[in-house]
């Protein structure tokens, strides 16, 4: 069975990883089980920042990794928070101070419309000159109170447009189906089937 690390140090992402890909002949190992820390991430856009953190997590395991960034972007905030989504209202930040900044940033905006977005990176060494990305994105927007005990980080104020609860309303199969992440990991799981399967 193939070993992968997987470049986070965020548990709830992790879950949804090993949940979405847990029918692959591959053995998922958390980098921090490794003794691997976080990486800076310095650049501008979620595939850089996935990038980076793929060939980091690679370079000190010799294994090959797996890396997501991903955030929420509101159209009236010009696409913030972003890839400050995790941090948004600072450093020693925790999901319930980026709500209450995100809430208070949109008080007297009528446009509420945000969407989640996940880039996520798979490469086989550190110096993969030819990384797998793929992408998802999950369209709503950011209600006035939260709702729901589900999930994680902007999920008690994200409304689907689909199903009009928010995502800590959904149930985890459900989420895993239809947000940003699991659309991303799903298109993931159809290219590592190609590569660890085909390939045997």
């Amino acid at each position: 069975m193939k070993k992968i690390v997987i470049a986070t140090g965020n548990e709830n992402k992790l879950l949804e990883i090993k949940a979405l890909l847990s029918d692959l002949p591959i053995e998922i190992i958390p980098q921090s089980y490794l003794g691997v820390r976080s990486c800076e991430e310095p650049f501008n856009t979620f595939i850089e920042n996935a990038l980076i953190k793929a060939r980091f997590a690679s370079k000190q395991t010799n294994l090959p990794a797996i890396a997501d960034d991903s955030g929420i972007c509101v159209d009236s905030l010009d696409g913030q928070p972003g890839i400050f989504s995790a941090r948004f209202a600072g450093e020693n930040r925790n999901d319930e101070d980026n709500n209450n900044k995100l809430l208070s940033e949109l008080d007297n905006k009528k446009n509420r419309r945000a969407h989640y977005y996940c880039a996520i990176v798979f490469i086989k060494n550190h110096y993969d000159p030819q990384p797998i990305i793929t992408e998802g994105v999950w369209q709503g927007e950011i209600l006035k109170v939260r709702k729901g005990f589900n999930g994680f980080g902007y999920d008690p104020i994200f409304m689907d447009y689909r199903t009009n609860q928010s995502a800590a309303e959904l149930s985890p199969e459900l989420k895993n189906r239809i947000s940003h992440r699991g659309k991303a990991l799903q298109k993931l799981k159809q290219k590592l089937k190609i590569l660890y399967y085909e390939k045997r």
